[in-house]
C-alpha cells in the first residue's frame, strides 16, 4: 500500500510581542513535524521567527527538557558546524485510552509519539459504568508506573470514547454498543480519580490524530481514517487539521445506507452500514448459513468477536460461502469510503481499528484499485489507500496524541486574549476543556 504523502505544513510564527507561548509551540511542531533533525537556522526559516527569537526559545526549550542537541550538521559552505535539534522523548508523556465496547486498550506516549507501555484487557460484559472507570483508573496508574515515568512529566490522560459525547462537559452520551451508558461524566470521574487533566474525544477522532501525530506520511495533508471495530466511523484531517465538528461528533456515517433491502437498523432504516458492518450481524449471517456452529450468544461480545475471527480465518482459506459474507461487508465499507473521498476530494484513505487485522487481507490490490477508480478527480491527483501503520492500538494512541497535540501544537487562539489576559505556558498547558 502506498505511504508517499504531501510534505508536513509547518505553522509560522509571529515576531509580535505577547506570544512567547505561542511561538514556543510553533517551534516545538516544526521540531517534531521535520523529517530530520533541524538547525536553528532551518528552524528560523521554517517559521518566520528572528534568529534572536529562535536563540530565546530554544533556551527555554532545552532548559525544560523538550528538546536535546543531537550532534552538528556539516556540510561545504555552512561555514562553522550548526548545532541540530531534535525532540527528547522523556521530555513529557502522555497516557491514552480506548473504550471499545470489547475491550479496552491504554497506553502511555513519550513525547515522540512512541509507545512506551501498553496494556489491553476485555471491556467487561456488565457495561457498568463505576466498575468500568474504576479499572480505568487503576491501569493508569500501573501503565505510568511501568513506564518510569516522572508523575510531573505526565501532562495527562487522553480517553477515547465510542460517540456521541458531550466534550464541553466531558460526557459520553449514548453509545449503541454500551447499553448502560447514558449521560456518563466520564472525563470527571477518571480526572477525580487519578488527579490529573483528562480529555475526551471520540474514537475516530482520536484514531485520526494518531495518525496525524504519529502515522508519518500516511498523517499529512487531507485523509479519511475509517475505523472498523464493534461499529464502524470515520476520522478527518483536512489540510493538517483533525476535524471534530460543530460538537466534536464528526464522523458518524453508520447511518449510510449501503443495502435498501438489509436488517432494520435501531434508527428504524433498512441498511444501515453500521448495522451491516457490526461483527454481530455477520455472524448471525454465518450461522444462519451454516459457516459458523449454532449456539453463538449474540448479546455476549466476547462470544462474538470469538466467531468473528473464526468467519475472517475460514474467509481467507479460499472461497466459499465465508469467503462471500466478508467480501460482501467489504463492498458495503468501499461504496461508503468512495463516496467520503468524492466528497471531501481527500488525498488518502487510511483504515485502521480493532478489526483491521483480519479485514486488511480481503482488501486486496483489486478492491483498492477499484476505489482509486472511483476517485473522480484521479486526473488531478492520486488517491492513496493504506492501512494504518500504528496496529490495534491506534485508538489509544490517538488518545494520548490529543494531548500531546492539545499540549505542545500551537494554536492560534490565544493571539485573540486580551491585554489583561495571558496565554498559558506552552510547555505546561493543561489539557481540560
Amino acid at each position: 500500500m502506498s505511504s508517499d504523502g504531501p510534505p508536513a505544513v509547518v505553522r509560522r510564527g509571529t515576531n509580535l510581542d505577547r506570544v512567547g507561548g505561542f511561538n514556543d509551540t510553533v517551534v516545538l511542531d516544526a521540531i517534531r513535524r521535520a523529517e530530520q533533525r533541524l538547525s536553528r537556522v532551518e528552524i528560523a526559516a521554517a517559521t518566520g521567527l528572528s534568529g534572536q527569537a529562535i536563540s530565546n526559545i530554544t533556551r527555554r526549550l532545552l532548559d525544560a527538557g523538550l528538546v536535546r542537541e543531537a550532534g552538528r550538521q556539516k556540510g561545504a559552505g555552512l561555514g562553522k558546524p550548526r548545532t541540530l535539534l531534535e525532540l527528547e522523548p522523556t521530555g513529557q508523556y502522555a497516557v491514552g485510552v480506548h473504550l471499545d465496547p470489547a475491550v479496552v486498550t491504554t497506553v502511555v506516549l513519550d513525547l515522540t509519539g512512541q509507545v512506551v507501555v501498553r496494556d489491553r484487557a476485555e471491556t467487561p460484559a456488565s457495561d457498568d459504568p463505576d466498575v468500568l472507570i474504576a479499572g480505568i483508573a487503576a491501569t493508569v496508574e500501573r501503565v505510568i508506573a511501568e513506564a518510569g515515568a516522572p508523575r510531573e512529566r505526565v501532562v495527562g490522560v487522553g480517553i477515547a470514547a465510542p460517540g456521541p459525547i458531550d466534550v464541553e462537559r466531558g460526557v459520553v452520551v449514548d453509545p449503541p454498543n454500551l447499553a448502560a451508558w447514558h449521560l456518563v461524566p466520564l472525563r470527571d470521574a477518571l480526572r477525580a480519580r487519578t488527579g490529573l487533566p483528562v480529555l475526551l474525544d471520540k474514537d475516530v477522532t482520536a484514531a485520526a490524530s494518531a495518525e496525524k501525530w504519529a502515522g508519518g506520511p500516511n498523517g499529512r495533508g487531507s485523509f479519511v481514517f475509517f475505523y472498523l471495530g464493534t461499529g464502524v466511523g470515520a476520522g478527518l484531517v483536512i489540510g493538517d487539521e483533525v476535524v471534530r465538528g460543530s460538537s466534536s461528533n464528526v464522523g458518524e456515517i453508520g447511518h449510510v445506507i449501503v443495502d435498501p433491502d438489509g436488517p432494520v437498523c435501531y434508527c428504524g432504516r433498512r441498511g444501515c452500514v453500521g448495522e451491516t458492518s457490526q461483527p454481530r450481524y455477520l455472524v448471525q449471517q454465518a450461522v444462519q448459513a451454516g459457516v459458523l456452529a449454532k449456539g453463538i450468544d449474540l448479546d455476549d461480545r466476547h462470544a462474538v468477536d470469538l466467531g468473528f475471527a473464526e468467519l475472517c480465518d475460514q474467509a481467507a482459506a479460499g472461497p466459499g460461502v465465508a469467503r462471500e459474507l466478508v467480501v460482501s461487508l467489504v463492498e458495503r465499507i468501499v461504496k461508503v469510503v468512495e463516496d467520503i473521498a468524492n466528497l471531501l476530494d481527500l488525498e488518502r484513505v487510511v483504515f485502521g481499528g480493532p478489526h483491521w487485522d483480519q479485514l486488511a487481507p480481503f482488501f486486496d490490490d483489486a478492491v483498492r484499485a477499484a476505489l482509486v477508480e472511483r476517485f473522480l478527480v484521479r486526473s488531478v491527483h492520486p488517491l492513496a489507500v493504506t492501512g494504518t501503520a500504528l496496529g490495534a492500538d491506534v485508538g489509544a494512541v490517538g488518545a494520548a496524541s490529543l494531548v500531546l497535540d492539545h499540549t505542545f501544537s500551537p494554536n492560534p487562539s490565544v493571539l485573540l486574549l486580551g491585554p489583561a489576559e495571558s496565554a498559558p505556558p506552552a510547555v505546561v498547558g493543561s489539557t481540560e476543556r
